[in-house]
């Protein structure tokens, strides 16, 4: 049997890009944030993202102001340095230092700072390239289930406490925010009664109220929870999800609300929004061409890359398959080019509802 113990109990406060870039502000924010976590005795883990954007973003979108994500990702960049220097503020300051890895090489970074933990976030959870790489670390991984199919769930299980490695799913809308009536917290009574040898969390993102979510999600059997976290000192905006140091130390009642945020069954998988497909899709990385490729090869590792924005109708790190499930090209691409699902002879292709599934999300 697994060691769960790292995760029961556990509280982890995601930082995000909150601290704008700077490390003073981060400095400050879990300066704030580990006060409250000893005034309330609770075992807490600040969260950083880390992400190798030199090579996170592809080349020919570096510096486009106009696509949000790619510019929050340029105003918000940190070196590994700086990084290094929250790490250290995070272990002194008592809390337990964790990240969210959205690269190969920001996996590594886990690995030299020692990181206890590793988070799959959402937007990540069947990446696949990147998951490999997590499990070789061998160290504890939280992994949050927004816009996951059932499917998924039970391969990324299976992937990782087959390799013995300890694994907690935390069940999460991700929507930002997202309201008291999209909380489906009877998803936590699901993924007990499925997965029952795995701790299962709660990762929130909702903004009407600090208490009631979390004391029904606790009475569930949640035993990790997730929430964004930022300060106001100094005048910037905080975002709707995100959380003040004096909402993180709220406490929890109201029937009413509990009926509202309970939501639909807990014996079958949720329906997911439009807005949680949309986001997720936005964070998704497209597959494209390392080398001009020709019509009738088979696609190999040394043939393509992936990087942000996925481009309408291309494949993205979600559908890729190689060795002796690859793809083959229908026709050629040219050298940085998106790949998409119409030059490959996949399943896919054939499949009217899934070709304007492609052709709708992206770029």
């Amino acid at each position: 049997m697994i060691n769960n113990e790292i995760f029961e109990d556990l509280f982890v406060l995601e930082m995000a890009s909150n601290h704008q870039g700077s490390v003073e502000r981060g400095l400050q924010i879990i300066s704030a944030f580990s006060k409250v976590a000893r005034f309330n005795n609770v075992r807490t883990a600040i969260k950083l993202q880390f992400r190798d954007i030199d090579n996170f973003v592809h080349k020919d979108f570096v510096g486009r102001d106009d696509i949000r994500y790619v510019k929050r990702l340029a105003d918000t960049k940190m070196s590994k340095e700086d990084f290094g220097i929250l790490v250290e503020a995070i272990r002194k300051s008592g809390c337990i230092p964790m990240s969210t890895p959205f690269d190969e090489k920001s996996v590594d970074w886990c690995v030299e700072f020692e990181m206890p933990i590793i988070k799959v976030a959402s937007a990540d959870n069947n990446d696949w390239t990147l998951l490999e790489k997590i499990a070789t670390t061998k160290k504890p991984v939280i992994i949050s289930t927004g816009g996951m199919t059932q499917k998924d769930m039970d391969d990324v299980v299976h992937f990782f406490t087959s390799r013995n490695i300890t694994l907690s799913l935390n069940h999460c809308i991700a929507a930002y925010p997202h309201e008291d009536n999209e909380c489906e917290l009877n998803q936590i009574d699901y993924l007990r009664h499925r997965y029952p040898d795995l701790v299962i969390g709660y990762s929130c993102h909702e903004y009407h109220d600090w208490s009631a979510s979390m004391y029904i999600a606790y009475g569930k059997g949640a035993r990790t929870f997730e929430r964004h976290i930022d300060i106001d000192d100094d005048g910037f905006k905080v975002a709707t999800y995100s959380s003040l140091p004096a909402q993180i130390d709220t406490w929890f009642k109201a029937w009413h609300k509990a009926q509202e945020m309970c939501g639909t069954s807990g014996n079958h998988r949720r329906n997911f929004i439009d807005r949680e497909i949309a986001y997720l899709d936005s964070y998704v990385r497209g597959v494209y061409a390392k080398r001009d490729l020709v019509a009738g090869q088979t696609l190999s590792e040394e043939d393509y890359y992936m990087a942000i924005p996925l481009q309408k109708g291309q494949v993205s790190s979600r559908e890729l398959m190689l060795g002796k499930y690859g793809h083959k090209l229908l026709t050629s691409c040219k050298k940085d080019a998106p790949i998409t699902v119409s030059i490959l002879d996949t399943p896919y292709s054939s499949d009217p509802s899934m070709l304007e599934a492609f052709n709708k999300r992206g770029l």
